[in-house]
């Protein structure tokens, strides 16, 4: 299983480093079975992130041929009011850290992204796998209508509003489509994908390795409907 985690200018770091090292590992339990690298949908190149400046390398290009899996991440910047905007002129790094968030995520629909998203959502063979805001990103590109999904919970209106259904579960799983809820749902995520498609031997494994116990039920359109509780 090869997986390809994107970049773009403003991501959230978290939303990529924890899944990265536990998919990471998930290769390492199981001899080079489950590969991973980091891309963007322009090519290699530097990446900065929308903490602190931080900045991680994309070696290769988003690849619907080449991935099993593609993960997209959420963005990290401001949370203020619309139409707010910094006070003083700044430089290019210093406007990724101190942009709003959906101006982040929106960056991305001008670039070859949605439609690489869109090639790899009508191919029945991979997974498109989401980490908070990453979700929003395909509902903006128009790619998650009538599908289940969650994200982070400031974000659950704006996902209904798109036509997806939100669901508030820390992992979604609607089949080809599997999605986490806020930046730290990147560790549980990335177990769960290990689990579901290499096994919970090998998750269990990755699991101890990082003293974390997976938190929540993993949702899904299966069983019968819940009475009101």
């Amino acid at each position: 299983m090869h997986i390809q985690i994107v970049l773009f200018d403003g991501f959230d770091p978290l939303d990529v480093i924890a899944p990265y090292e536990v998919l990471y590992a998930g290769g390492s339990a199981t001899d080079g079975a489950v590969t991973v690298e980091l891309v963007t949908a322009e090519g290699p190149r530097e990446v900065v992130s929308g903490t602190g400046g931080l900045t991680l390398r994309a070696v290769g290009a988003v690849d619907p041929e080449r991935a099993d899996l593609l993960l997209v991440p959420g963005a990290s910047g401001r949370m203020g009011e619309p139409g707010e905007a910094p006070e003083e002129e700044a430089g290019a790094c210093e406007r990724t850290q101190d942009e709003f968030i959906p101006v982040l995520l929106g960056g991305t629909l001008t670039t070859e992204l949605p439609a690489l998203l869109k090639q790899a959502m009508d191919d029945p063979d991979i997974t498109v796998a989401t980490v908070c805001g990453g979700s929003l990103i395909l509902a903006m590109a128009g790619l998650l209508d009538g599908r289940h999904a969650t994200t982070h919970h400031l974000g659950h209106d704006m996902l209904d509003a798109t036509g997806a259904h939100a669901v508030r579960a820390r992992i979604v799983d609607d089949g080809d489509l599997v999605t986490g809820a806020g930046v730290t749902s990147g560790l549980d995520l990335g177990l769960y994908l290990l689990e579901r498609e290499v096994g919970p031997r090998v998750a269990h494994a990755v699991e101890g390795l990082f003293s974390h116990e997976r938190r929540g039920t993993v949702w899904r359109a299966q069983g019968p409907m819940p009475t009101t509780l």
